[in-house]
């Protein structure tokens, strides 16, 4: 466990309390007085497994896909049946792997969604290059798709060849995005490979807008140590470098901002499953977000799909927060978004912000992380940067040892951090 992200625990939380994951859940999910409720469908397959992805995914195989696709729509009328009317929703998203391989019967997953929730600002979907085609995409827009979010990591064939992937016909995507519209066209790029420069960053930026996309997620490669990449991380300087250009670029083009790693030529452009306030995840490696909870199903496809068949619900681990870990979690991902409304801290945990952190929100300003004005925050470039860099400490500390885990274990008893 790095001692940055221990320290920084045991500060934020005023506590010497781990965060205790244990291998129990409640089988009724109190989610009905949640606001701002968000959904996540995980779907695990794909054609080929990149060495450098940290999801859970597993090689395409028709039957076990049916398979799980049956357990998938039971564990949405699981839980949605535990809400006697309609739960408002924000937002759905599918993630992997890669959901286009499911495409033939994600109506028959929306429909299952649709019996239980509302959803009123629209149905997200990630796909590989290759699914991005004319007759995939209308199958999409058809079952109600709005958001699309294509994962590009580089255009340049040298970074594709590092990572292990083909090249991708940029002519062609943007061909088929002409051809089929959605209301958010997002692609990934990956950044901080290595020897990357500047040029490459602001050349695969400029392609990804002339292709079609009106919002680009710029994640920093993070080197999992459960994955078979050997591809290494970049030095922290060279790093900062790289992101502040590239960010005075987007400044200079007039692009906005939504997140600490998103950026948009348009404002109403969005795509991000992790800004939620609270959010229910299905699907194996999904995970929920509760007022007073979090839970991650088991990574296993097959005791995923054994679960269900059992009217199990697929929970690995929980945790049960104190109030201040809860807090923790709800700062670390509403700043992730660039702002934070002090009023809203309040309305969701009934208690002043300045109250509870007052001092740390101080030094943040003073550090120049920060700057406040009519009750909101804002991160500054500054801020930006130190969020991302610890953000890594965060991942490797916890997000690879608990998903190394998770990999080997389908329901491990405990992990502690």
């Amino acid at each position: 466990m790095s001692l940055i992200t221990t320290f920084t625990r045991a500060w934020l939380t005023r506590s010497f309390k781990p965060f205790l994951f244990k291998n129990d859940y409640d089988k009724s999910l109190p989610f009905r007085d949640c606001e701002k409720l968000g959904l996540y469908v995980h779907i695990p397959f794909c054609k080929s497994v990149c060495t450098f992805c940290p999801y859970c995914k597993t090689v395409y195989n028709p039957k076990q896909c049916d398979r799980y696709i049956d357990a998938l729509v039971k564990e949405i009328h699981k839980v949605g049946s535990q809400c006697e009317h309609k739960k408002e929703t924000t937002s759905l998203y599918f993630g992997g792997g890669t959901p286009a391989l499911i495409a033939d019967r994600i109506d028959e997953i929306i429909e299952a969604i649709n019996e239980h929730f509302i959803i009123t600002e629209g149905i997200g979907v990630e796909l590989h290059p290759d699914n991005v085609n004319v007759e995939t995409l209308k199958k999409l827009k058809a079952a109600g798709v709005t958001k699309i979010s294509i994962g590009i990591q580089s255009f340049l064939e040298k970074y594709q060849t590092i990572l292990g992937r083909k090249k991708v016909d940029a002519q062609k995507l943007k061909e088929a995005l002409s051809a089929v519209e959605f209301e958010t066209v997002s692609m990934d790029l990956i950044f901080a490979l290595p020897d990357q420069t500047y040029e490459d960053i602001k050349a695969d930026v400029d392609t990804a807008f002339t292709s079609g996309a009106n919002h680009v997620a710029i994640y920093p490669f993070i080197d999992f140590s459960f994955t078979k990449s050997k591809v290494k991380a970049m030095p922290k300087k060279q790093k900062k470098k790289l992101l502040d250009q590239i960010t005075d670029y987007f400044n200079q083009k007039g692009y906005h901002r939504s997140s600490i790693w998103t950026f948009s030529n348009k404002k109403e452009a969005k795509y991000s499953s992790m800004t939620r306030d609270n959010f229910l995840g299905f699907g194996c490696s999904a995970t929920t977000l509760l007022k007073a909870q979090f839970k991650i199903n088991t990574f296993s496809v097959d005791e995923y799909c054994n679960r269900l068949d059992s009217d199990e619900l697929p929970t690995s681990l929980t945790i049960r927060f104190s109030p201040r870990q809860r807090m923790v979690y709800y700062l670390f991902w509403t700043l992730y978004s660039m702002q934070l409304d002090e009023r809203k801290f309040e309305e969701f945990f009934g208690v002043p912000l300045k109250k509870m952190y007052g001092i740390d929100f101080w030094l943040a300003q003073k550090l120049g992380f920060l700057t406040k004005e009519n009750g909101i925050y804002s991160v500054t470039k500054k801020g930006a940067f130190y969020y991302h860099y610890y953000e890594q400490f965060y991942t490797l500390s916890y997000i690879d040892k608990m998903w190394g885990i998770m990999r080997k274990e389908a329901f491990p008893e405990r992990i502690e951090f």
